[in-house]
């Protein structure tokens, strides 16, 4: 395989997901000095300018309301749930299935990059909250995984092409419509497999922390709820807690493979390999408010700039396609149909196969 030109190469800090330049800060000086300016440069110069125009409530506090606001579904939603009426009932179940995605998804992706909180310890807070109570997960493993191998690493085979979401023993209908559904079982049982290794006093927080989000749920459907058995309130829980797994799957592997993937040792500079190996889905209010515009609509801002909030996502969104359009570089879009449809028809080619490596030399 042909190397990816030289002045494609460069590296990334791990946190953020930021340029770091392979040929150190003496090059960066020199071409800055010569005036000349990367395209991954110009384009964060102009999303920053427009980041310190905005005010805290578009940077953080539209964001925040639509957290704040599915905890306040929560009370009518168990007492909704106490109904007798079929009607009443399935609208409890509706409204906390929705309130629980919009913390569990959105709440978590949001925490995990820090994009809540200016405050480093504030940041820290939010992710343990959010992942390991909310969302029964491990928030140091949420982190490493997410934004150390696929933010760091995105469709690089092996590190951050979505493995973690392929199961290639199953059918695709199993996969695709079935098997999300027992993510509210599996999600726990993973985080307990990432704690092996780590010490007594993370292990012990976070068995607490997640045993502690949960029961949390389950004593507010016996006491507040007034369900009669165990067995039924587990059920409304797992219920509740899947309702939208179904579109959080596809949406993590709707966007990523299928796209361009690269290989460990040849990758092309973080702009290349954003633009081709991430995807845009179209504008869905219940999608966009669920799961947020940096997992929706904005995914490729999101990729550039992972710092940022849901909504200035959507701010610098006609910024960054206007750019990447003059530039002359793609910017990937499709629908939702659309991917369900390919992914359907090449589940073999994408999702049990490893998928091709892409050769990125003679792309401008």
């Amino acid at each position: 395989m042909q190397n990816v030109p030289e002045e494609w190469r460069e590296g990334r800090d791990e946190r953020t997901g930021e340029v770091v330049s392979a040929r150190g800060k003496a090059e960066v000086m020199k071409k800055k000095n010569n005036g000349e300016e990367s395209l991954m440069m110009e384009l964060t110069r102009l999303v920053q300018e427009t980041v310190r125009r905005s005010s805290w409530w578009e940077r953080r506090g539209i964001d925040s309301s639509i957290l704040a606001a599915a905890f306040l579904c929560l009370p009518p939603a168990f007492l909704l749930l106490g109904s007798s009426q079929v009607l009443w009932f399935s609208a409890g179940m509706l409204l906390m299935g929705v309130a629980h995605a919009v913390i569990t998804f959105k709440g978590a992706h949001l925490a995990s990059h820090g994009a809540l909180s200016e405050s480093q310890a504030w940041e820290n807070f939010w992710a343990v909250f959010f992942i390991e109570i909310c969302g029964s997960f491990s928030a140091r493993a949420g982190v490493q995984g997410h934004i150390k191998m696929h933010h760091a690493h995105t469709n690089v085979i092996g590190l951050g092409d979505s493995s973690i979401w392929k199961v290639p023993c199953l059918p695709r209908s199993v996969y695709l419509f079935i098997a999300p559904l027992a993510m509210p079982i599996i999600t726990p049982l993973v985080a307990l497999a990432h704690l092996k290794g780590h010490s007594l006093a993370l292990v012990v927080r976070t068995v607490l922390l997640v045993t502690l989000g949960l029961y949390s749920q389950y004593w507010l459907l016996i006491h507040v709820s007034g369900f009669l058995s165990p067995l039924s309130a587990l059920l409304c829980m797992l219920v509740c807690r899947a309702m939208f797994s179904v579109p959080y799957i596809h949406v993590n592997i709707f966007q990523h493979i299928g796209l361009q993937m690269f290989s460990p040792t040849n990758r092309p500079k973080r702009i290349y390999q954003m633009t081709h190996g991430v995807l845009n889905l179209p504008r869905n209010p219940l999608l966009d408010c669920m799961f947020g515009h940096s997992l929706i609509n904005c995914h490729v801002e999101h990729h550039l700039f992972p710092f940022l909030s849901d909504n200035m996502c959507l701010k610098v969104k006609p910024i960054v396609s206007k750019y990447l359009t003059e530039k002359q570089l793609p910017y990937q879009e499709d629908g939702y149909v659309s991917r369900l449809t390919l992914f359907f028809h090449r589940y073999q080619e994408l999702m049990v196969f490893a998928p091709p490596i892409t050769e990125m030399v003679g792309v401008q």
